[in-house]
This record gives C-alpha cells, sequence and structure tokens, in this order.
C-alpha cells in the first residue's frame, strides 16, 4: 500500500477508503467489533506501558527523596525544587517541535528512541555521587521524556476517532496515577537492597526502573505500527475500515497533502477561542497534578508515617484515582460529556484542597488526597482529549496538543516551588491556598468553555440548513459547518 509520509494515507489508498463504503453492513458490524479489539490488544498496552514508565522515572525523586537521596547528596529543599524545575525546562522545549516531527520521523521510531535514552539516563541517576550529576541527569531526563506525552495523544488519533479517544487515552494516563500507587510499592521493596553494591536504597530505585524501561524501549521497536495503513495485525479490508471511519469523523484529510505542515494551520490553531479558554484551566491542573506527583510521598510522611510505612500509605490514593479515572472515561465516551467530567473533577480538587487546608487532622488531610489526587488524576484525561477532539486538521491538532501541554508542564514548574520552598511542611499553606484558588478557575473557566462550543455548535447547525459540504470552502477544519464540537 503506497504511502507518502510515515504512516500518512496515500491518494490510492483514500480510494480505496472512499469505495469501502460499498460493503453491506454487517460486514460493517463485524468490523466494528474486530479493528479496535486489535488495536486495543497491539497499540494500547504499548502506549500505556510507554507512560506509566515515563512517570515513574519522573516522579521516583520523590520516593528516593523519602528513601535518603537529599540527605546523601547533602541537598536543600531549595536544591531540591532546582532539581525538579531542571527536567521541566528542556521537557517542555521538546514538546512541540517533537509533536510536528513525529508524523515525519514515524512514531515507530522516535517513540522507542526517547523511551530507550531515557531508560539511560534515569539509570544514571543511581550512580551519581554530586547535586551536580543529578542535575545533569534531570535535564537530559527531560528532554528524552518531553514529546512522549502529546506525541501519544497525537499518535491515538492517528487510530480512534473522537468518540473512542478519551477511554484510550484515559487508559494511559491512568497508568500515571498506577504509577503513583507502584512507584510507592516498588521503592518499600527496593528499599531491602540497601547497602547491595555498595550503593544505598535510594540508589537501586533508580538503577532498576531505569533498567526495565531502557529494555521496554528496545522492545517497543518491534511492536509499534505509524499508523492504521501500516499495521500488520490488521488486513487490508480492517485497514480501510479504521481509515473510512477517521475520515468520516474528520480525524484524518482526504488527502496527505491537507495533513501537511503549513504554518499558517499553526497560526490557526493560536487564534482558535477555545485553546487559550482551555490554557489556564491546563496550567492550574498541571500545578495541582505534579505537585501532588513530587511531594504526596513527603506530604504523607508529614502525617506521622515514615521509612517504608510512609512509601506504602502514599499508594491508595493513586490507586483509587486509577478505578476512578476508568469508569469516568467510559462515560465520558459513551455519552460525550468532557467538559462536565472536567467539572466535575476541578470540584472534587477544590473539596479536597478545602479539607486540607481547614482541617489538622492527620486522618482528614490524608483521606483529602484521596480527593484531590482522584481530581487532577482523573480531570486530565478529559481537558487534553476535549482540546485534541475539537482541533483539526492534523497540524492544528498537533500545535493544540503542543500547547496543552506546555502549559501543563509550566505548571508543573510552579508545582515545584510551591510545594518546596515557598510553602514549608508540614501544613504547605500557601501552596493549599493557591490550589483552591486554582480550582475555582478551573470549574469557572470550563464552564465558560462549554457553553462556547454549545454556541458554537447552534451557529454551525443554522448553516448547515442553508448550505451543502461541497459548497463549503476546503481546509476549515475544526472550523468546518460540518465538524461539530465535542461537549
Amino acid at each position: 500500500m503506497e504511502k507518502t509520509l510515515h504512516g500518512s494515507p496515500s491518494s490510492d489508498t483514500m480510494k480505496d477508503v472512499d469505495r469501502f463504503e460499498e460493503i453491506s453492513d454487517a460486514e460493517k458490524a463485524r468490523l466494528e467489533g474486530t479493528v479496535w479489539r486489535k488495536l486495543d490488544i497491539w497499540v494500547l498496552p504499548v502506549c500505556t506501558m510507554f507512560y506509566l514508565l515515563s512517570f515513574l522515572d519522573r516522579s521516583n525523586i520523590a520516593n528516593a527523596r523519602v528513601a535518603g537521596m537529599q540527605t546523601s547528596l547533602k541537598m536543600t529543599n531549595y536544591q531540591y525544587s532546582i532539581a525538579l524545575t531542571m527536567t521541566y525546562v528542556p521537557y517542555i522545549a521538546a514538546e512541540f517541535p517533537s509533536n510536528l516531527l513525529l508524523k515525519y520521523v514515524g512514531p515507530r521510531w522516535m517513540l522507542p528512541t526517547m523511551v530507550t535514552i531515557w531508560g539511560l539516563v534515569a539509570t544514571m541517576q543511581g550512580v551519581v555521587k554530586t547535586y551536580s550529576g543529578l542535575l545533569a541527569c534531570r535535564f537530559f531526563l527531560g528532554l528524552m521524556e518531553g514529546g512522549l506525552f502529546p506525541g501519544l495523544v497525537l499518535y491515538m488519533s492517528f487510530f480512534y476517532p473522537r468518540e473512542r479517544m478519551q477511554i484510550r487515552v484515559a487508559t494511559f494516563f491512568a497508568s500515571a496515577s498506577l504509577s503513583g500507587a507502584f512507584s510507592g510499592l516498588l521503592a518499600a521493596a527496593i528499599m531491602n537492597l540497601n547497602g547491595k553494591g555498595g550503593r544505598p536504597g535510594w540508589a537501586w530505585i533508580f538503577i532498576l526502573e531505569g533498567i526495565f524501561t531502557f529494555l521496554f524501549g528496545l522492545t517497543a521497536f518491534l511492536l509499534l505500527p505509524n499508523s492504521p495503513c501500516t499495521a500488520r495485525f490488521l488486513s487490508t479490508k480492517e485497514r480501510n475500515y479504521v481509515m473510512a471511519k477517521l475520515k468520516a469523523d474528520g480525524a484524518v484529510a482526504d488527502d496527505d497533502k491537507s495533513d501537511g505542515f503549513s504554518w499558517i494551520e499553526v497560526i490557526r490553531c493560536c487564534q482558535s477561542i477555545h485553546v487559550w479558554l482551555l490554557a489556564p484551566v491546563l496550567f492550574f491542573m498541571g500545578t495541582t497534578l505534579y505537585g501532588l506527583a513530587y511531594f504526596e510521598p513527603t506530604i504523607v510522611a508529614g502525617l506521622g508515617y515514615t521509612g517504608n510505612k510512609a512509601q506504602l500509605m502514599s499508594a491508595p490514593p493513586f490507586a483509587v484515582a486509577f478505578v476512578v479515572s476508568m469508569i469516568t472515561a467510559v462515560i465520558s465516551d459513551r455519552y460525550k460529556c468532557r467538559g462536565f467530567m472536567l467539572i466535575f473533577f476541578s470540584i472534587c480538587n477544590l473539596v479536597g484542597f478545602i479539607m486540607f487546608y481547614a482541617s489538622k487532622s492527620h486522618h482528614v488531610r490524608y483521606g483529602s488526597l484521596f480527593l484531590t489526587i482522584s481530581g487532577s488524576y482523573c480531570g486530565a484525561p478529559p481537558v487534553i482529549t476535549w482540546v485534541a477532539n475539537n482541533s483539526a486538521p492534523h497540524v492544528r491538532r498537533a500545535t493544540s496538543v503542543a500547547i496543552a501541554f506546555i502549559m501543563t508542564n509550566s505548571g508543573g514548574i510552579l508545582a515545584t516551588w510551591l510545594l518546596g520552598s515557598l510553602s514549608p511542611a508540614p501544613n504547605y499553606t500557601k501552596a493549599t491556598i493557591t490550589f483552591i484558588i486554582m480550582s475555582v478557575g478551573m470549574v469557572i473557566l470550563s464552564f465558560i468553555t462549554l457553553a462556547y462550543f454549545w454556541h458554537q455548535n447552534r451557529l454551525k447547525a443554522d448553516r448547515r440548513q442553508f448550505s451543502t459540504p461541497e459548497e463549503e470552502p476546503k481546509g476549515l477544519g475544526d472550523k468546518s459547518a460540518w465538524f461539530v464540537y465535542n461537549l
């Protein structure tokens, strides 16, 4: 099957897709039950493991800190915040260019290469002897990981139509909360290696988890397809069916030229009102999410738990967030209610942070973590999917997803200082007040965005009554009257 860019449909492919409409309804029903299951077996698990390892290797520094890293390397709280910030500067810088390069280099090569290299860097954190060595590792870790999450969201849009996206995005994003649970449990187990090979337990956390990432990255070169057009596990008929669904959904253009790179499409994305309405929401979400990811074990330790007990007690809130995320993603996909889910979890965040601020009870504060971690980790998939679902064509979507993650990870930089140096443990008063204000902002802006999409859909419905798709100018993307915004 001819292709131009890596995995992009050629004109011959699109002709096959057009002719595909001639098959019977019974055959379409059979394919509907087959193709998504195959993609969920071959593509989704690899993406999920990628993101689980990404979050694990980026946030396990919190477990290493509780295990004694800060004392061994003679670091102050200020220096710990610097180390976290050092990860995010290259991380943010890599997001936009890597998303634009993904389709041209080919996800089959680009994504596993990133995973393999950062696996090596993550391992090296376990052999550093100085603070400056840790800073160097954190810089290159951020550089290699930066393009992964926006790249995965974009990559998934090559395979799944919009109404099937959130459950898939939620699946691999939920692995972040799963990694939070695993990280504490793994750290508690790995600490038994303390002193082995002359290395402290915190060093073994980095070494063992980094080696696994490196080996999985090498294996992934054999597993990932570039697109449905090159997926060996799909038959020709199944490939055409997937491409027909993506074309009908507006996820791919009629030809490769329309999905090719264009600075005009980058500019059009930057002119999209919904992107900038959701940008502050993503910044606020990133601040709360990464604050909890990097400091939750320390917060738990401040509630009276010590040593391995602190590592183990840090796991349950993340485990609950994983289950809640999967359940609500199914509801969101079925009823297409991204905005309402985002509002609900923003309110969970708000209630949880108010509980932490208002109470001095260790039990109440520990209970508040279940609300805030679920609110942050379960609220991220709907807002990210909302941005991706409502942006087209390819370059506009790639740009909007990159902007989304730039804002999210900029929030991560703020989080490293809010909970690190600016707001002392164990009360984190300034940070908690900031999080409460941000949660209110998320609720308000989510309501405004929902109202904007609803209003735009009404205007588009009016336009459809007085025109046809053939009369509409080409290249409108998500501005087309026949592109209905997901609510």
